[in-house]
This record gives structure tokens, C-alpha cells and sequence, in this order.
């Protein structure tokens, strides 16, 4: 498989990568055993970035790529880690926790789970409001110097919050969403600094959890997507018809929808590593597919003239609930 490296001091990695996220049970039930074969199968097909998250399934997900890493020599995969979403009993995801002190703390859980003394890449999962960046940094940069983290990386966060943190410690990689549907990045300035500074990007919702693949929510418990804006009412019939207008791309390429998406992505540079959240050996089958497709510019036109950029309906994300006010809002 090709390799891209992300950034300029960054880790060399396969140009496709695999999001465990849904393997532990966000997007309804799963077959635990289907997920570890499918990360057998794309470390057996040259994959060698696998991206979880330390509350992902409340640390089961870093049980079950451990259980994958123990199949290969641990310098052969590169393992991002997000930290920083503190977890209810329940196994909600709750507020945002970036202090030093549980920057350490969490890797402390992290390293246990996976079997391993060091990661790869880790990231904060958001830019903690309460907490400025170049203290989560500096911690995480105290973390690289003593052995226990490779690389720094961040998630989701603005241009200048990214600034102040390379200019803290070299961030080797931003993770975020990006995809036909959800172009953000080009328009926030976000791309053009990335290249600036030599910061990689691995861009997640590829398919836009599956939105792409012309999938609705599923009616099963620990489906989260039915409550994502673009999976509701007029915005899924909307979206839905451009997955139809670029499946005429596709089947005029010869390639399915996902396959157009992640090729579509492999091609917008060379620093920009895909991550793809398949949790079948099916749905992996498919995306690794891409990697051999060439996209030429006619291509690339056909797909904006399907779906222009911004043409996507509804927010990415839910809206979240104004803080109740306090006593002193109420006199």
C-alpha cells in the first residue's frame, strides 16, 4: 500500500487508515469478533494506522486493538489515541477534561489497555474551553521527551488554537472530518495553515458514517446517528439524493460511491491520510478498493458538478444544549 507521511516530521503511514470507533458500539450492536478479524485483515492488506479513542466503548476499544497489536510487531503499526472526553456509568460521553495532570493520567489507562509502553500519536479529542492548549500541549510534549508518546497530534480545533500549539510542541497531524460532503477545512483557512506549518491532516467521516454508502440510521439501540442533523427529516431525503447524483459518477467510473469518497479524499494531497470507519471485512473490502483508483480531473469535476461544495443539508453534528443559568443569570 502507499505510504504518506504526516507532516513533516511525522510518522510514516499507510495512505488509508482504520477509525475503530464503530467497532465499539456507536452506531448499534457489534460482533466482537468480526471487528478483530477486520483489523487482522487490514494489517494483513498493508494498512498500518489504526485511530481509536480512550473512551471509545469506555476503553473497550483499546482492549480490542490491543488484542489486534499482540498479532504483529509493535513497530510496524502506528496507533493514534484521543484522550480528554470523561465518560458516564452509563457509557455516555460527558464533558471535556484536557488538565495535565489527566493528560498523564490517561495515558497511564491507555498504555494498560493496549498492551503497549508507548503511542504512537495522541491527541486531545477537542479543544478544552476550560483549559488553554499550550498547557495540554506542554504535557503531552513532557510526554514525547520521556518516551511515552512518539508523536502530538490534535482533533477538530481552529486555526489559531492550532497555531498556539505547534508553536508549543511540533503537532505532527489535525484530525478531522473531511469529505465530499463536509469540506469545512477549505474554507476556515484550516487547509492552507496545515500545509504552512507542515502539519498532516487525517481526515475521519470519509463517508459521512455512512452517509455515503446510502445508509439511513438503523433502528437499533446505541445508534447514534438518527440524532445527527443530516440523518433527519428534509436533510436525509436531501443528502440521499446527492448520494444518487454521485453514484452516476461513480458507475461511470466503473467504482462504488465509498470508493469514489475515499479516493476523492486520497486525492485532495499527499499529506491528507484518509480513515475509514469499517467494521466488517465487507465494508474494509470496499474501502481498501480506493487506493487503486486514479481520480483525473474530468473526475474530480464531475463529482462537484454532483455535489458542490456546501450543498450538503443539515449541521455535522448535533447542537448542544445551552448551560442552564446560574443563579447570579436568574436575579
Amino acid at each position: 500500500m502507499e505510504q504518506r507521511r504526516l507532516g513533516t516530521d511525522g510518522p510514516e503511514v499507510s495512505a488509508l487508515g482504520i477509525g475503530c470507533l464503530g467497532m465499539s458500539g456507536r452506531y448499534g450492536a457489534v460482533d466482537e469478533a468480526e471487528s478483530l478479524a477486520t483489523l487482522h485483515a487490514a494489517l494483513d492488506n498493508g494498512v498500518t494506522l489504526l485511530d481509536t479513542g480512550d473512551f471509545y466503548g469506555v476503553g473497550s476499544n483499546e482492549h480490542l486493538v490491543g488484542r489486534a497489536l499482540r498479532s504483529r510487531r509493535r513497530e510496524q503499526i502506528t496507533v493514534s489515541v484521543k484522550f480528554g472526553v470523561l465518560c458516564e456509568p452509563d457509557g455516555k460521553w460527558g464533558r471535556l477534561d484536557t488538565r495535565p495532570e489527566m493528560v498523564r493520567n490517561s495515558l497511564a489507562y491507555t498504555l494498560r489497555r493496549l498492551g503497549t509502553d508507548y503511542v504512537d500519536i495522541y491527541r486531545p479529542a477537542r479543544c478544552d474551553p476550560d483549559v488553554p492548549v499550550e498547557e495540554t500541549v506542554g504535557a503531552m510534549s513532557e510526554l514525547v521527551s520521556e518516551g511515552y508518546v512518539r508523536f502530538v497530534g490534535l482533533s477538530e480545533v481552529d486555526a489559531e488554537t492550532l497555531r498556539r500549539a505547534h508553536a508549543t510542541h511540533p503537532v505532527s497531524d489535525l484530525q478531522t472530518e473531511y469529505s465530499i460532503l463536509s469540506r469545512d477545512i477549505e474554507d476556515n483557512g484550516l487547509l492552507e495553515l496545515c500545509g504552512q506549518l507542515g502539519v498532516g491532516i487525517t481526515a475521519y467521516g470519509v463517508l459521512s458514517r455512512g452517509l455515503l454508502s446510502g445508509r439511513r440510521p438503523e433502528d437499533r439501540d446505541g445508534d447514534v446517528r438518527g440524532a445527527f442533523p443530516r440523518f433527519q427529516g428534509d436533510n436525509l431525503e436531501h443528502n440521499l439524493a446527492l448520494v444518487r447524483r454521485l453514484r452516476a459518477v461513480a458507475e461511470a467510473k466503473g467504482v462504488t460511491v465509498p470508493q469514489l469518497a475515499v479516493a476523492w479524499v486520497l486525492a485532495r494531497g499527499a499529506d491528507i491520510v484518509p480513515v475509514v470507519g469499517a467494521r466488517s471485512r465487507t465494508q474494509l473490502a470496499e474501502s481498501l478498493g480506493a487506493g487503486g483508483i486514479g481520480l483525473t480531473a474530468e473526475d474530480l469535476a464531475a463529482v462537484e458538478r454532483a455535489v458542490p461544495a456546501g450543498s450538503a443539508a443539515g449541521d455535522r453534528y448535533p447542537r448542544r444544549p445551552a448551560p442552564a443559568p446560574s443563579a447570579d443569570d436568574k436575579t
